[in-house]
């Protein structure tokens, strides 16, 4: 598919890494030519934790891993971010936050990376960690449209991509710094406690919040994790499920007290 048909008219014009303040040839914000990436009720609960702890991202450089839409990186700008990173592996997130953070009232330097996890930013260090990670357990499957077939998908246990996250973590937090990110309740905050207890970190659940699975996701959850998660962090009325998430703040331990 050609780029004009993907969008509707001509693609933005995108310099990768993008720095200083994000230099992009694309139409106004009012243009209906977003790539189709959407914001989650994952997302929501994320900028609603970020929003109600705005002195963390007050002249913060921030980064967010698997930027997506680019939504969460305006929130932060509009939060007083000093600098704004976003990572993403997928082509279409970099058009879509590209399009979104131009044009923005935020005094932010704004850079993208398409690329894997960390990588990009391998020897840098971040006053902020944002992420919203595919960490949903199911073996990764094919995707509609354009989507890699990781977009949802964490591997049978769901934490393919979490743990590789958190064992990155630390050497990429600023002295002082945290990281905000969601994680489901049924693929084990406990493990992940014991990954950041072993590099000096801590955890603490910031807000729990229950969403929707639809039934065809919920067909594809590792058999394992449903039954054992039935009535504990999954909660079924009639023919609808609903899962518990956290969106969990990470630190150190004096920091979190």
């Amino acid at each position: 598919m050609s780029e004009t048909a993907k969008y509707g008219r001509a693609a933005p014009e995108i310099e990768l890494p993008v720095t200083a303040r994000l230099r992009v040839a694309v139409p106004s914000a009012s243009d209906d030519a977003f790539p189709a990436l959407r914001p989650s009720e994952y997302t929501a609960a994320l900028i609603q934790v970020l929003r109600a702890r705005a002195d963390w991202s007050r002249g913060a450089n921030a980064l967010e891993i698997g930027s997506g839409s680019g939504v969460v990186l305006a929130a932060l700008g509009a939060l007083g971010a000093a600098s704004l990173c976003g990572i993403d592996i997928e082509p279409e997130a970099m058009a879509s936050g590209s399009l979104l953070l131009h044009g923005l009232a935020s005094d932010s330097c704004v850079e993208l990376h398409q690329g894997d996890m960390w990588l990009p930013v391998k020897g840098r260090r971040f006053d902020l960690i944002a992420a919203n990670l595919p960490h949903f357990p199911m073996a990764p499957t094919a995707a509609s449209g354009e989507r890699l077939p990781s977009w949802s998908s964490g591997g049978p246990d769901g934490r393919s991509l979490l743990d590789r996250f958190l064992i990155g973590l630390p050497v990429h937090l600023a002295p002082g710094g945290r990281a905000v990110i969601t994680h489901n309740a049924f693929i084990g905050l406990p493990r992940s406690g014991a990954i950041l207890k072993k590099a000096g970190f801590a955890l603490r659940i910031a807000t729990t919040v229950l969403v929707n699975i639809p039934g065809p996701k919920l067909e594809l959850m590792t058999p394992a994790i449903l039954r054992a998660e039935e009535g504990r962090s999954i909660h079924r009325y009639g023919p609808y499920a609903f899962g518990e998430v956290h969106v969990v703040e990470i630190a150190a331990p004096d920091a979190l007290e």
